[in-house]
């Protein structure tokens, strides 16, 4: 059957689902990974994964990803069925994450538009050695092993009815989620897998594949399955299993009579006719003149009846209900979503250029019921701009756990025993920014389990009891989020940073190695080519890494702190934005120029008199302020403009605190807050030191947008 129908308009959906299938699978295979053995749960959930992933990989006849996912379903059908003892755990680990690398693998292929061409029989042949030795271990304790998990291609589905007496009939109801796309594709895969068990099978709406108008038909009323076969309800409801598609799965015995009733489970309704040809039942729907009203009996939920047919049209099923549950989700392509979030960022320069138009300040004009009007449009802007950030906002927990798997990789590889611990995994940011710092994270993750962590024998040597952990964390705060990765191991070294440092001539003339504090120091590992391995391994001592993690997040308005104690540990902050899109700031002038900082690193605003500055005979400026001094930077004179204003005390200072830096900006003058929508800098102009993007501002002039950290450094 699988040949029969085009399956082009359903890869989406596929590659969709069993992504989600596979993230799920690796979530339950790492929260287990330190424990003795899988729970029953998570060996029924790794099943239902694998069997789910076979099935709708056959259909779409990617017979790779349908062979090895059979194999990886053999095991845990034995690990179901078996109960064995003593099974290499971590091993078993290894070998699920390998083929779901291999499954995401051959995914990424087939969503780039090239062939799911990966040969799975290595990792198939490993598959096999484990499960012979599972077995083994089951017949050396005289137990008998379960019948073969036998995997039949998809092509007809009716099997012929033939009771026995341990036959049993029931009747099976399906509701899928709201959200759920193309349910008549998550239907197919239901009787797929129900045909393993069925000795009878029929399901309405009967053409699931062919006619994509059953999609509708099955959110609107609901699946029904008439199943005949030797089972339990519960394994039925094992079988089918509810997920993020299948909302609901009601299961009802009955009695042969009623199967044989059809879909109609009243007494006296309408009747489907199993047994007659389709000629005989056509030929008794002719004589019928008009159908005849029916009482209908109380039914339980899941209970259908055929409406009675015009002649020469086909049955259709009516539900009891005449109300339809109205969906409360739907899928969004995320490229719409991109879309709609620059849509919102011209919606919010066009009303700063409708609100600041220069026509408005003719004298004389009664503005009244204009402001009124522009306060009422700027409130539902700002609410249009909060529910699309929302909507665009996604939690961290699938990053978080890619970085449970790098640890989980890199520990096994290094010969290191280190936990891994999550903390606010569930706080949401930006999807764009989770896509920024993903790389980065990895980054740091990588150096704490390689640099970090010392070996288990170091650990010993130095009284170290507690395994080495690293800890990942995440937390909002004042409109930025902060992620956090934190290692028990030996820390930082101070002497070696410096000592490799000064060999690179990085250390400042006259300047004594005492006097750099430890926050300077540390800097020095973020710049190219640094590295204090002195062997270089598979994850670091190339000096390649953490220079790349600065660029990153500064690409995106963050910032990177490291603080760490010898002997006991390091921790790697970063401070990123929430989102990229649209931020509050302060927009001023220097000279012709306007420029936009986000108020997030404005410390406080502040006037200054001549006799509050310091001249140094090197050029430098400072100002006591409180009786603290901070260095000043002219912004006129740091991009070399004209006609900016010289004396301090027609200008305005603006105090920046970055990375626990403090410094002294130094503008014209200060026009107000507004909100800001980021745009980058044109790849054809110079990256300029101390810009991060551009804005447009409401009278229709370009701003730039200032980068605190490239003016502090």
């Amino acid at each position: 059957m699988a040949e029969e129908f085009n399956t082009e308009g359903m890869l989406d959906v596929y590659l969709f689902e069993n992504e989600q299938l596979l993230e799920q699978l690796q979530e339950t295979v790492l929260d287990q990974k330190d424990a003795e053995c899988f729970d029953q749960d998570s060996i029924n959930e790794i099943f239902r994964a694998m069997h789910t992933i076979k099935g709708s990989s056959g259909i779409m006849m990617f017979d790779n990803i349908t062979a090895i996912s059979h194999k990886l379903e053999d095991v845990f059908y034995y690990l179901r069925e078996s109960h064995p003892e003593h099974v290499p755990h971590l091993k078993l680990v290894e070998h699920v994450l390998e083929v779901a690398d291999f499954i995401t693998s051959e995914m990424d292929k087939i969503r780039n538009g090239s062939t799911a061409d990966g040969n799975p029989e290595s990792i198939i042949k490993e598959l096999d050695k484990f499960l012979d030795m599972i077995k083994k271990g089951v017949k050396a304790e005289g137990e008998e092993l379960p019948p073969e998990n036998v995997h039949v291609e998809p092509q007809q589905f009716y099997i012929a009815p033939v009771a026995t007496d341990a036959s049993r009939f029931y009747k099976v109801y399906i509701t899928f989620s709201p959200e759920t796309v193309m349910a008549n594709i998550h239907a197919y895969k239901v009787v797929y897998a129900m045909k393993e068990i069925a000795e009878d099978l029929l399901y309405s709406p009967e053409d699931i594949i062919s006619d994509e108008d059953s999609a509708e038909v099955i959110m609107k009323e609901g699946f029904r399955i008439l199943l005949q076969a030797q089972c339990t309800e519960k394994e039925i409801r094992d079988l089918i299993g509810i997920g993020y598609d299948i909302k609901k799965v009601d299961v009802y015995e009955c009695k042969a009579e009623e199967f044989l009733r059809g879909f109609d489970f009243g007494e006296q309704g309408p009747q489907i006719d199993l047994e007659s040809s389709v000629e005989v039942i056509e030929a008794k729907a002719e004589k019928e003149s008009e159908p005849k009203p029916v009482e209908k009996p109380k039914m339980a939920p899941g209970d259908f009846v055929i409406q009675s047919k015009e002649p020469g049209k086909p049955k259709k099923l009516a539900k009891d209900k005449s109300k339809n549950e109205k969906a409360a989700f739907i899928s969004v392509n995320v490229n719409k979503m991109d879309q709609l979030m620059d849509l919102i960022g011209e919606l919010v320069i066009s009303q700063s250029v409708v609100l600041q138009n220069p026509d408005l300040k003719v004298p004389g004009l009664d503005l009244a019921n204009f402001n009124k009007a522009a306060a009422q449009m700027a409130k539902i802007s700002t609410d249009l701009q909060n529910v699309i950030m929302s909507m665009r906002m996604m939690p961290l927990t699938n990053l978080f756990q890619k970085m449970n798997r790098i640890v989980f990789d890199v520990s096994r590889k290094l010969g290191k025993e280190i936990e891994f611990e999550m903390i606010g995994e569930h706080t949401e940011v930006d999807k764009n920014i989770i896509e920024n710092i993903s790389d980065p994270l990895m980054h740091l993750v990588r150096n704490a389990v390689d640099h970090g962590i010392e070996t288990d024998a170091e650990r010993a040597e130095s009284g170290k009891k507690e395994k080495g952990r690293v800890t990942l964390s995440a937390r909002t705060e004042a409109g930025k989020v902060w992620i956090s990765v934190m290692d028990n191991g030996k820390g930082l070294d101070r002497a070696k940073i410096l000592a490799k440092a000064k060999n690179q001539g990085l250390l400042d003339d006259g300047k004594p190695e005492s006097s750099y504090t430890d926050k300077e120091v540390y800097r020095f590992i973020t710049l190219p080519g640094f590295s204090t391995n002195e062997q270089v391994t598979e994850y670091s001592g190339r000096g390649v890494g953490m220079d790349v993690v600065i660029q990153n997040i500064q690409a995106i308005g963050g910032t990177l702190e490291i603080e760490s104690t010898p002997g006991f540990g390091s921790t790697m902050t970063l401070k990123i934005p929430l989102t990229l899109a649209i931020i509050d700031g302060i927009v001023m002038e220097t000279g012709s120029s306007s420029f936009v900082v986000e108020t997030g690193v404005i410390k406080s605003f502040i006037s200054v008199k001549e006799d509050m500055m310091i001249h140094e005979p090197n050029g430098d400026e400072y100002v006591m302020i409180r009786g603290e001094c901070y260095p000043v930077l002219r912004l006129g004179e740091w991009y070399g403009l004209k006609d900016y204003q010289r004396s301090v005390n027609e200008g305005m200072m603006l105090i920046f605190e970055v990375e626990g830096k403090t410094i002294c900006l130094f503008v014209d003058r200060l026009i107000g807050k507004q909100e800001i929508v980021v745009k980058p800098i044109p790849s054809y102009i110079k990256k300029v030191k101390g810009l991060s993007g551009c804005t447009q501002l409401g009278d229709g002039s370009i701003a730039l947008i200032l980068d605190p950290v490239g003016l502090i450094e």
